[in-house]
């Protein structure tokens, strides 16, 4: 499984950058999280960033999550960051090393979720919310506050956060996340902010008071705190100056999916 020495060599190099700029920009007393997106690469990548200390990688499809699951470490922490539709909840329940689901969208699939989970896992399950900040039709998530009243979050947001609260006892509550829109990242300047960062931390806020109103008591988040998962490769920097407590990095680890060839 291991990777060749020049791609090892290339990867680890990649890796301990990118790490460094993340370290660089980190001023509070939170350490953010860096997801390496190992989506389409091989298991011999994933392991020589693991062997290099790294234990959070994300994955978008199920299937491939599996396979890689069984054929890797078990101390690594799984991310699912892909579409996720209530009809593979039994599947990924199934991976003991999941450690969290970026892509909530529904009360009927974290009741999946939860329902799937085995009673002998030790920690449960962490959830983000996916939030469509950008309002793009061809992204994922639900919507943010509702433009027509700003002190209001988004009646959907809300009753999904609720129910992983109340009727998912092996789901925990972690925050909410974004993908949001390539042309903010690109337009966005130092001087400029990221609306959909900006509408994210808004919409993570709102969820706040709004959960502690509601329910008073309740945990969620880390020690309370809602954590916003935001930022790629290309906006990283700009997300974690905007306050984002996790960042997902793929080609800035791994570089650019190979191009098939075609003969």
């Amino acid at each position: 499984m291991s990777a060749s020495i020049e791609r090892a060599a290339e990867v680890s190099e990649s890796l301990a950058e990118i790490k460094a700029r993340v370290q660089a920009l980190t001023t509070g007393p939170h350490t953010p999280t860096l997801i390496a997106v190992s989506k389409y690469k091989p298991a011999s990548d994933i392991l020589t960033c693991y062997e290099d200390g790294q234990l959070d990688f994300g994955e978008n499809y199920v299937q491939e999550l599996i396979e890689k699951a069984e054929a890797l470490p078990a101390k690594i922490r799984w991310h699912f960051i892909g579409t996720l539709q209530s009809n593979k909840a039994k599947t990924l329940a199934a991976i003991p090393n999941l450690h969290t689901i970026q892509t909530l969208t529904s009360a009927k699939t974290a009741k999946a979720l939860d329902k799937a989970l085995s009673a002998e896992r030790t920690t449960p399950l962490n959830i983000l919310i996916q939030i469509n900040t950008s309002g793009e039709d061809a992204k994922s998530g639900l919507p943010p506050f509702a433009s027509s009243a700003k002190d209001a979050i988004s009646p959907e947001v809300l009753e999904v956060a609720k129910t992983v609260l109340m009727e998912c006892p092996r789901l925990h509550l972690q925050g909410l996340m974004t993908i949001g829109s390539l042309e903010q990242s690109l337009d966005a300047s130092e001087t400029q902010e990221n609306i959909d960062f900006e509408t994210l931390k808004q919409t993570r806020d709102l969820l706040h008071q709004s959960l502690a109103t509601e329910l008073d008591g309740s945990k969620w988040g880390d020690d309370g705190r809602l954590l916003i998962s935001m930022g790629m490769s290309s906006d990283f920097e700009a997300a974690l100056k905007a306050g984002s407590d996790i960042v997902r990095v793929g080609t800035g680890i791994f570089g650019q999916r190979a191009k098939k060839t075609t003969t």
